[in-house]
């Protein structure tokens, strides 16, 4: 038998997949230990993976299933969350999470050397986030390490390497394979990782963690990928015009492009994969707001209240806080959600019709430049499971949404270390090198 294990590092855990080809054979899950926001320590993101690794080694075992098996794992994680390292992988600066922003005098260095409109560009970029952590160092840092990168880096022991997803929005090219010339100008460059084909192997597991979690020293470390891609790979097929809408505590959008389509005044930009691009971006609206508003009870106890042909079209914007990313890219967007109805059950009908106006609007975004009307929608994540939702989702998509068999990203990235289309041509390589540590 020949296992591949995924490893997901979401917001509020990591979960873990094992695969038998594309066959679920077991899964598991642990929570993050209770972290200060405000001083975040990436060892606590390591705690939670050791935790579930070991109850996923010895879930395979209770099934009857041999860990040694395992031959492949690759790890997904949020793209812009990120710590310094010294040589050890010993943490030498807080961790920064993908949703920090207030980076101003970062965003104006990188106005003033990064030409046109990019990706890395902006107050909450993860460029900005990765200048913020050089002042925040306590010691002299070796690695710029994404999240994956810091876990895979634990299981390989040795860091330094990271994928062309994760690093998309630190100012990578993934299409000419490059870091950017000006890249110095804002950046110390022998931080940078080099970077491989997601799913490309890169070494394999250490001695001490083979041992450790029992699994076999022979089993290779494959470069991962960002958890919402990780997350389509689990929902849908890899074919141009296939879309997944991810309904979770946001609202994220992919669609795959034969074009790579970058705007980032409204928040959209490219993932590639292979010959392809996943072209999309991520609303900050989504089930993080309801939450703040109704109870899980509540929100199935009124949704089953609501008539979805009967529109209410309140002209909500549904939002936490103030700040927007995609289909509007505004950081001091303000919500939208009075007059209040009198009704609880028209209250959340108004936010689901904005939710379904804002997603529909994340399509029309990418149609206006170039990109594809989806050919079929995939929807993954809790609201999924919302059938009037679902039907006003319909009535604003012109399509109506279908249920992914899977959404984990765990299995998305179990999942990518055999898709050979990630790899152009069939290569199984694509390192490409920062400059050397002294």
């Amino acid at each position: 038998m020949t296992l591949v294990l995924g490893i997901d590092i979401g917001t509020s855990g990591v979960r873990t997949a094992v695969l038998e080809g594309e066959t679920l054979v077991s899964m598991a899950r642990a929570a993050h230990p209770t972290q200060n926001p405000t001083n975040i320590d990436a060892n606590d993101w390591w705690t939670a993976v050791k935790t579930c690794l070991t109850a996923q080694v010895n879930a395979l075992r209770d099934m009857g299933a041999d860990p040694l098996d395992i031959t492949k794992i690759a790890v997904d994680g949020t793209s812009g969350s990120m710590v310094l390292t010294d040589r050890t992988l010993t943490p030498v600066s807080p961790a920064l999470m993908y949703n920090s922003k207030g980076f101003e005098p970062e965003a104006e260095q990188i106005a003033a050397c990064v030409p046109g409109d990019h990706i890395a560009k902006g107050s909450n970029s993860a460029l900005a986030r990765a200048m913020r952590l050089v002042s925040l160092a306590q010691s002299p840092p070796l690695h710029l390490q994404h999240q994956a990168d810091f876990i895979a880096g634990k299981l390989m022991g040795h860091g330094g390497h990271s994928d062309y997803n994760n690093v998309l929005k630190t100012g990578f090219d993934p299409e000419t394979e490059c870091w950017p010339d000006w890249i110095d100008c804002v950046l110390d460059p022998t931080l940078l990782p080099k970077v491989h084909d997601p799913g490309a192997p890169i070494a394999p597991i250490s001695a001490q963690m083979a041992a450790h979690f029992q699994l076999s020293s022979n089993a290779i470390i494959h470069a991962g990928t960002t958890d919402s891609i990780a997350a389509f790979l689990a929902s849908a097929p890899i074919k141009e015009g296939v879309a997944v809408t991810s309904l979770g505590s946001t609202l994220a959008i992919k669609l795959l492009s034969a074009t790579r389509i970058d705007d980032p005044n409204v928040g959209l930009y490219s993932h590639r994969l292979g010959n392809l691009w996943l072209v999309g971006g991520a609303s900050n609206t989504g089930g993080a707001v309801l939450k703040q508003h109704f109870t899980d009870e509540e929100l199935q106890e009124l949704s089953d209240q609501i008539n979805p042909e009967d529109p209410l079209d309140l002209g909500f914007y549904p939002l936490c806080e103030p700040g927007e990313r995609f289909p509007i890219n505004d950081p001091n967007l303000q919500p939208v959600m009075h007059p209040r109805p009198e009704r609880d059950a028209a209250y959340l009908q108004g936010m689901l019709e904005a939710m379904a106006r804002i997603e529909a609007r994340c399509y029309a975004e990418i149609r206006a430049r170039g990109g594809s009307t989806p050919s079929v929608i995939y929807t993954a994540g809790g609201g999924a499971q919302n059938g009037n939702w679902t039907a006003i989702r319909t009535r604003h998509l012109g399509i109506s949404p279908e249920d992914a068999t899977h959404s984990e990203a765990a299995i998305g990235a179990a999942k990518l270390v055999n898709a050979s289309h990630w790899h152009p041509c069939g290569k199984q390589e694509g390192a490409k090198k920062a400059p050397e540590k002294m």
